[in-house]
């Protein structure tokens, strides 16, 4: 080959090389993709008429944003005060949001249009809230306003979202059937404001809902309420609203099924005092049955022991009073599947040194073969344990030894050491444990001073998750003793116990009846490990 012709394939070769590297060069060197997550929701630029706009005559308003937004549930979110027959249209235009009014608009009034959470952006969802937009078709816009604050009445904390709504007295008939027009959400300090209102005499509602509708479903909604009507003719400021969740008037299930290990659980809407279930026309089976309610009596389970009905009905009961009568079938081909399983009170593998062991099985037993349970303490098996049933809880028992400290334990239930009704048997299955320090416990002692003697309160003390692990009646003033408990912070609360029942009592919006008043003592009341604390709580009279 002549060397001219190998001198340019090698000029050739190198400027191909250079052209790949510049291109992989250019390829490496791209921006990065992504970057940091769009929380900010859309952004209002312009508003055609200006908000707060007086002698107002147009028949469409428009909203310019600064980015493409979606209209989200507008039927439920979207409202104008006062309300028109034919509500407003909605459409978008680009970035552009247009009402259009049916309506003829009133004469020298101010209206508000309240957009709640129907405009959020297109690719993060981040909603704008409570966006409202006011006019008048006369000279003057309204300019009363109420605000203040909601809080859970059970944990004390603020609501966020939670719905705050006006009904004018007039109107308020309407509660429970229809979306107020005149509303506002808490923001996260649970603070809330309702501005340019006219004069007027108003009901005030705050909603914490489930289904984003705006009107009251008390089967899974928590309301709050001011008993007394608000009369406004000048601003109104620290209308605090406490939600509470309301127990439905009339009884009703919930829940019933047929479980898969033929025991029947039932769930009601109300909490019974007295609770009972009898089954009817079958005096065998109702004297054979096993019941077990809950703590709040709002649930139970049923074991029916003998199951050859096709057919049965149950009678449910509250202090005697029958509430309700339910039938179950069956088929007497129905096979049902049944392992005896457990559940314990340890903590991370550690026992309370100051609690026994507890076992919670999901069937009631018969028996119990210690012969098949094999305790080993370090390794050495122990045979001196027994099992004691619980008296107030079917499925409870509990393990008696004499725990060590610094012991390693293992406790394996063998295949059927545990027999339940129908027979049916557990596999195996092990407990691995330890005996925790009591130098990790401590004992809180409060010394409890009541505002009045003739009065009924109960105490509670909470984690800090505001969950009761503790709680006693207070009649007068006494030291209380909570004695060898986890370290930890806790917190104390008085619930002033009007009706004497020694229960916290929820509110009635029909009866106008506010739930009990609880009161959170602001002091932290930590308890440290290997350290007895005494404290003093005086109880402040109930706030009106």
């Amino acid at each position: 080959m002549p060397k001219n012709t190998n001198r340019h394939l090698t000029s050739c070769l190198k400027c191909l090389l250079l052209i790949v590297a510049l291109g992989y060069g250019c390829a490496s060197m791209r921006s990065p993709e992504g970057g940091p997550i769009d929380k900010t929701p859309p952004v209002v630029l312009k508003m055609e008429p200006k908000n707060l706009t007086t002698n107002f005559n147009s028949q469409k308003v428009t909203i310019t944003f600064d980015e493409y937004f979606n209209l989200q549930n507008a039927f439920k979110e979207f409202s104008i005060s006062p309300e028109q027959e034919k509500p407003p249209l909605l459409k978008k235009a680009q970035k552009k949001l247009e009402i259009t009014f049916q309506d003829t608009l009133e004469k020298n009034t101010t209206y508000t249009l309240n957009f709640g959470k129907a405009i959020a952006d297109v690719h993060e969802n981040n909603v704008l809230k409570n966006l409202t937009y006011v006019f008048s078709t006369g000279p003057l816009l309204d300019s009363l306003s109420i605000s203040g604050q909601v809080k859970n009445t059970v944990t004390g904390k603020p609501e966020l979202d939670a719905v705050v709504f006006l009904l004018p007295l007039s109107r308020d008939t309407l509660f429970g059937k229809k979306k107020a027009s005149i509303y506002t959400t808490t923001d996260s300090s649970g603070h809330y404001k309702l501005s340019n209102l006219k004069k007027d005499t108003y009901k005030i509602y705050a909603l914490k809902e489930t289904g984003g509708d705006k009107i009251y479903q008390q089967s899974t909604d928590e309301i709050g309420f001011i008993k007394d009507s608000l009369v406004l003719n000048k601003n109104i400021d620290s209308v605090n609203i406490g939600i509470f969740k309301e127990l439905a008037q009339n009884f009703r299930v919930l829940d019933r099924r047929l479980n898969p290990d033929g025991s029947i659980a039932l769930v009601f809407n109300q909490h019974l005092i007295k609770p009972s279930l009898t089954v009817l026309d079958n005096k065998p089976i109702d004297e054979n049955k096993l019941i077990r309610f809950n703590k709040t009596n709002d649930s139970l389970k049923l074991w029916l022991q003998d199951l050859s009905f096709d057919s049965v009905k149950i009678v449910i009961k509250d202090e005697d009073k029958p509430l309700d009568t339910l039938t179950f079938n069956r088929d007497k081909k129905d096979t049902y599947a049944r392992t005896i399983q457990s559940r314990d009170n340890l903590e991370a593998n550690m026992l309370n040194p100051y609690r026994p062991l507890k076992l919670l099985f999901n069937l009631p037993l018969t028996a119990i073969d210690p012969g098949k349970v094999i305790l080993l303490e370090d390794s050495v098996r122990k045979t001196a344990f027994t099992f004691t049933k619980d008296t107030t809880d079917l499925l409870s028992y509990t393990l008696n030894y004499p725990w060590k400290k610094k012991s390693n334990y293992i406790i394996t239930f063998e295949e059927g050491a545990v027999t339940g009704i129908f027979k049916a048997k557990n596999t195996a299955f092990k407990k691995i444990f330890r005996l925790a320090s009591a130098d990790d416990y401590g004992t809180l002692t409060l010394t409890v001073e009541t505002p009045d003697t003739t009065k009924s309160y109960v105490l509670e003390i909470v984690d800090d998750k505001k969950i009761v692990v503790w709680s006693e009646p207070i009649l007068k003033n006494r030291k209380i003793i909570f004695a060898n408990y986890k370290a930890g912070v806790y917190f104390a609360r008085i619930v002033y116990d009007e009706n004497k029942n020694g229960a916290w009592d929820t509110g009635n919006v029909s009866k106008g009846r506010q739930p009990e008043k609880i009161w959170y003592s602001p002091a932290e009341l930590s308890i440290k490990a290997n350290w007895d604390r005494n404290e003093k709580l005086i109880i402040p009279p109930i706030s009106p």
